[in-house]
């Protein structure tokens, strides 16, 4: 926390806007705007023609990043029946909004140098979808997963040509540009996450950037109960009661002094991830692919070669899993069993039980959509990407607090877990 929290959520109570808009909703409304369009014109391209004018970007304040996408993709049509290509590696909020709308997800699996969505992929599968449904998908949303960015330029070229609007999942990139640009303000939606782990913070909460002042004021509609401006209640759509708090809003101004902080210090730990395990053989980190691409390294994370033995690896899988692992908010279900169809490889798992013992928090990548049981049954175009990336990939520590010492003593614990080859 930086110390101004707490001037303005007192504020908010000496002023009694303890309700779901206020003062402090405005200025972190301002504040985002202010911050997402700036270096905007750094990025070139005629490409960039089918991108929203910065000088034109709103943003809305909401009560979750899951809100933002859920309103996004109801602000492009999405209704049901309609289909919606998602990014398959992802976090299951990128994909659950759309069937909320009663649509249906496809999936597209990622290529390798950023983990995000395939742009040759997506458009042969909009080739596929036209050709079995005889209709083009609603929208696109990539996601810049961990907070690297897409190659969106790739894909804002391909949703351009069959004119599909793309809602950017920003949520873990807050703060990641491509070509200069913050991540979220290419697409015709850009969707942003506050929840308790992100780059800032309001306790929870999200934002949703909007492509001008209309796109604004619909959305603000929808996401305040769909009133029309009768004396009495009277309601003609379906809203949701999606605004964000004065008081959540206030912590999020507080946040926004040192986001730039924040970035910087992901990014040196990252850096210094990268330093330290450059001679460890089969632990590679993920990095920025080239300098077109600028990822605030929300979290850091590396693949083990499936050849690496780590210590304690006959007992990987030994135990069912009875609660949420490590710092997982939520209830969850007692598992069922040891193994799913496809899961970590032993040694990813015998690394993460390693690092657990020696207090460290760790955890698998996110394990893609297409392979959940929840959509075992939806349309996938993969290419093995991803889950070949989930059975070796582990996310470490990277937080405001994870100091230098902090990741040396990482470090060597995931040295002290490698056996000799």
């Amino acid at each position: 926390m930086s110390g101004r929290e707490m001037d303005f959520i007192k504020e908010a109570f000496d002023d009694n806007w303890v309700v779901p808009l206020g003062p402090n909703v405005n200025g972190f409304e301002d504040d985002l705007r202010d911050f997402v369009t700036s270096g905007a014109q750094q990025a070139q391209g005629a490409w960039l023609s089918d991108c929203p004018s910065p000088e034109k970007q709103k943003v809305v304040a909401l009560s979750a990043g899951t809100a933002a996408v859920h309103l996004g993709l109801l602000a492009c049509g999405v209704g049901p029946g309609d289909e919606v290509l998602v990014q398959s590696f992802t976090f299951c909020a990128s994909s659950h909004p759309v069937t909320y709308l009663g649509a249906t997800p496809v999936f597209v699996d990622s290529e390798p140098d950023t983990w995000n969505m395939d742009p040759a992929l997506l458009e042969h599968a909009i080739k596929e979808r036209i050709r079995l449904t005889g209709r083009k998908p609603k929208a696109i949303v990539p996601v810049y997963l961990y907070g690297m960015p897409a190659k969106i330029q790739e894909i804002m070229e391909v949703a351009a040509r069959y004119e599909i609007p793309v809602v950017e999942d920003a949520a873990e990139g807050f703060g990641s540009r491509y070509d200069g640009r913050v991540c979220g303000t290419f697409g015709r939606y850009g969707v942003l996450s506050f929840n308790g782990n992100k780059m800032i913070t309001t306790s929870g909460g999200g934002a949703l950037i909007c492509p001008d002042e209309e796109a604004w004021r619909e959305i603000m509609f929808y996401a305040t109960q769909a009133r029309e401006s009768y004396p009495y209640y009277q309601h003609e759509k379906i809203g949701y009661n999606y605004r964000m708090s004065n008081i959540c809003a206030g912590i999020g101004r507080g946040q926004m002094t040192i986001l730039e902080e924040h970035i910087a210090h992901h990014k040196h730990v990252q850096q210094l991830y990268c330093e330290l395990l450059s001679d460890v053989p089969g632990v590679t980190m993920h990095c920025n692919p080239s300098p077109r691409f600028d990822s605030n390294f929300w979290l850091c994370t590396a693949t083990l070669s499936p050849e690496l033995k780590v210590k304690g690896q006959e007992q990987a899988y030994a135990q069912v899993v009875s609660g949420a692992v490590g710092g997982a908010a939520g209830v969850t279900h007692a598992a069922g069993s040891v193994h799913t169809a496809v899961e970590p490889n032993a040694n990813v798992e015998a690394m993460r039980m390693y690092l657990d013992k020696a207090g460290i928090e760790s955890r698998p990548l996110w394990k893609p959509m297409h392979l959940q049981p929840v959509y075992q049954k939806n349309p996938a175009y993969t290419n093995g990407v991803s889950e070949s990336l989930f059975r070796v990939g582990i996310c470490l520590p990277s937080g405001p607090w994870v100091s230098d010492e902090h990741v040396r003593y990482i470090v060597s614990k995931i040295r002290e877990a490698i056996l000799p080859a």
